[in-house]
């Protein structure tokens, strides 16, 4: 595959994310941060994400397995999630961080559930598109 095809391909896989709702403008932010003394900079970034968010899911599985969940703490993780999620710009992702909220301020386990299966189907996802990007973006 040529270079030139190859840049056109990595913006028409970068504009469907935007499309699709998976990432907003502050990817673009993070991209534009990159340059020839750290060309990986927006990967690396992502990596960290990932990585940290894998924590984050990890403790708020913990905390709704309790038969009385804390929903103090499971807001306090979120709001954590929420903050990460938008550095990056993970835009579905920060939307159900917001709707757990929501329900965390309400005290509804169900809908807590709901939202949380929602959100690690929207962060699986994500991860899926943007390990595709970056590898073709290399």
């Amino acid at each position: 595959m040529d270079r030139n095809q190859s840049r056109r391909q990595l913006a028409t896989m970068k504009q469907s994310l935007f499309d699709q709702g998976y990432l907003d403008e502050q990817f673009i932010q993070l991209e534009e941060l990159q340059d020839d003394a750290n060309p990986n900079f927006a990967e690396e970034i992502v990596t960290i994400y990932f990585r940290d968010s894998s924590r984050f899911i990890s403790n708020l599985e913990q905390e709704m397995q309790r038969t009385a969940p804390d929903f103090d703490k499971l807001d306090s993780i979120m709001h954590q999630f929420k903050g990460s999620s938008s550095s990056i710009g993970a835009q579905k992702v920060k939307t159900e961080c917001t709707l757990f909220r929501e329900y965390c301020a309400a005290e509804n386990a169900e809908g807590c559930m709901k939202s949380f299966q929602q959100l690690k189907k929207e962060h699986a996802v994500l991860r899926k598109k943007l390990e595709a990007y970056f590898q073709l973006a290399k």
